[in-house]
């Protein structure tokens, strides 16, 4: 009787997540190793907030765009990755119907202002490079502003409308969510009624939200492209070449997991592949960008020294992603 209670409960209000339980074996390894990256990406996101806000040198458009990315990946993170650890220690994975409605809408929220912000960071680089002469002016407090204020602003109605349709269907089944935290495609699988008009709905804002700033940083980058093929200096090139492919690499990960998953949200993936290729951006991406962005390794250092008033950062070493990319990035002055 007890047991048919809490069935019936648990079919009313709450979603079992799966996540990673095919992996029995391997859940306190799965843990170690995301709870690594979970504080990997939390120490780094929160040091560039820190240090780009505390050191005036590093008062200029790149760092302010870069201080709003770190907050965007620190707050994406807190939405999933706790509840994520918390599922692999724990044998009964289960989630409300409104804590699955509200972290589907802030994982909305917080992926279409990345897109839009990684649009406004490639304009910058494009102002930088191809109209040096014109950057302050074109690039002031004001502009830098508003365009950040625009980033965040366009993940709200988005977010509110899918989330909102999504949860007013009805669910049926065993309410089993076949992923580890509620996204569209998974949630969308357990819905009972005809769902063409949401998948449709989703498809167009996939495409806005992915599409149209993937447009306009391929653009930028073909401007940056032309510009740096006019530099005289073979070294110069070779820094800008090597720094504007690094860059896209990580843009093109994040794009093509994120338009991947949700351009066809009843897509053929196997749960598996879908849960890893979310692991990519959900885990791995946030942990990567505060070193592919922090550009030069000695400003990075010289601003922490200052921001800390110790030594020992001028002796300590920094993570290696850090001085690989810093060589590539130093052509660039912010």
């Amino acid at each position: 009787m007890e047991a048919d209670e809490e069935q019936g409960l648990k079919n009313q209000t709450y979603f079992t997540l799966q996540g990673f339980s095919y992996l029995a074996s391997l859940q306190v390894l799965l843990f170690e190793g995301i709870l690594l990256m979970f504080l990997i990406t939390m120490t780094g996101n929160l040091l560039i907030i820190l240090v780009a806000t505390a050191d005036p040198a590093l008062h200029t458009p790149m760092y302010y765009f870069l201080k709003n990315l770190a907050l965007i990946e620190i707050c994406f993170t807190l939405n999933i990755v706790p509840k994520m650890l918390t599922d692999l220690l724990l044998e009964r994975k289960i989630i409300s119907f409104s804590a699955c409605a509200l972290q589907l809408y802030f994982a909305v929220f917080f992926v279409t202002s990345e897109c839009f912000l990684l649009s406004a960071m490639a304009y910058d680089r494009y102002v930088a490079i191809c109209h040096p002469l014109h950057y302050t002016t074109r690039m002031n407090r004001r502009v830098c502003f508003h365009m950040v204020t625009a980033c965040w602003l366009a993940g709200m109605p988005i977010s509110a409308g899918l989330t909102g349709w999504l949860f007013s269907y009805s669910f049926c089944g065993s309410r089993e969510i076949e992923h580890f935290f509620c996204d569209i495609a998974p949630v969308l699988d357990l819905v009972c009624s005809d769902t063409y008009l949401f998948e449709l709905l989703v498809f167009v804002a996939t495409v806005t939200i992915v599409l149209i700033p993937f447009i306009l940083i391929t653009a930028s980058y073909i401007q940056i492209i032309h510009s740096i093929l006019q530099m005289p200096s073979s070294e110069g090139r070779h820094k800008a070449f090597f720094t504007c492919f690094a860059h896209l690499v990580v843009v093109m990960l994040f794009y093509c997991t994120t338009g991947l998953i949700h351009l066809k949200p009843r897509s053929r993936f196997l749960a598996k592949s879908r849960k890893l290729v979310a692991l990519s951006y959900t885990v791995v991406t946030p942990m990567l960008n505060p070193i592919i962005y922090s550009l030069r390794k000695k400003e990075v250092k010289h601003a922490l020294r200052k921001t800390f008033g110790r030594r020992q950062f001028s002796k300590m070493p920094l993570p290696r992603g850090f001085h690989l990319f810093s060589k590539s990035c130093s052509c660039f002055k912010g």
